[in-house]
């Protein structure tokens, strides 16, 4: 787990992007997973609830971090949201409802996103998954990688949608940064589906970090500086 992180930083790194580390947080393991008890935007960020009770104390110990980067932290003040369940689009922000992030979480974030010009509309993740990002991910403006059972819902209609191959449906968990897409090196044919479309895809050890239903995405928190 350890080298898989040092190599999704170094490839963080390598795709343009300033990386700030934070300190372990050993007794929060799950603390890696940066990008649940948090969603950020350039003109702020908001602090989440997790949904699993063993990370609600996690957006409590990354305050102080927002609050270096951000002139504008707001706050989930009632119910849970998992940041894993957040899709931004170039057409607002998908909120998925899941075992982590209930009504009650996703409704009082869209109070929040709006104070920050957010567009924002609710969707459902499917039964047995568990983030919305754990089964898909933008490309680019107009195109979204997806599994089957997700894009069979008809939630990406208004866009353009690559179907992971059957049998790697953890790749659809991949993340754009810059010119670059970033995919778990376990998964060929969705490396080579994307290279034929013109990404330029960087493979990436994920074998540690797919034990645990995680994913590229859920290992950082990520914005363009104003």
């Amino acid at each position: 787990m350890r080298e898989e992180h040092t190599a999704y930083i170094e490839a963080l790194r390598n795709a343009g992007v300033s990386v700030l580390e934070l300190p372990s947080l050993t007794d929060f393991p799950d603390s890696v997973f940066v990008e649940d008890p948090a969603l950020v935007f350039p003109q702020g960020a908001i602090e989440l609830c997790p949904g699993a009770p063993s990370r609600q104390g996690e957006a409590a110990e990354l305050s102080a971090a927002l609050h270096t980067q951000f002139d504008r932290v707001l706050k989930l003040d009632e119910g849970h949201a998992d940041g894993g369940d957040m899709l931004l689009t170039p057409k607002g922000l998908m909120i998925g409802l899941s075992n982590r992030t209930d009504k009650v979480g996703a409704e009082a974030l869209q109070r929040q996103l709006t104070k920050l010009d957010v567009p924002s509309h609710l969707v459902t993740t499917p039964p047995g998954v568990l983030h919305f990002k754990s089964d898909c991910s933008l490309l680019d403006d107009n195109r979204i990688v997806s599994t089957q059972r997700l894009a069979s819902s008809g939630v990406f209609d208004e866009f353009e949608v690559v179907v992971v191959p059957q049998g790697e449906e953890a790749a659809a968990n991949a993340l754009r940064v810059n010119d670059s897409v970033l995919v778990g090196r376990d998964y060929p044919r969705t490396l080579e589906m994307l290279d034929e479309l013109g990404y330029q895809v960087v493979a990436l050890p994920t074998t540690e970090i797919a034990k645990i239903d995680a994913g590229l995405s859920c290992m950082s928190l990520r914005w363009k500086k104003t």
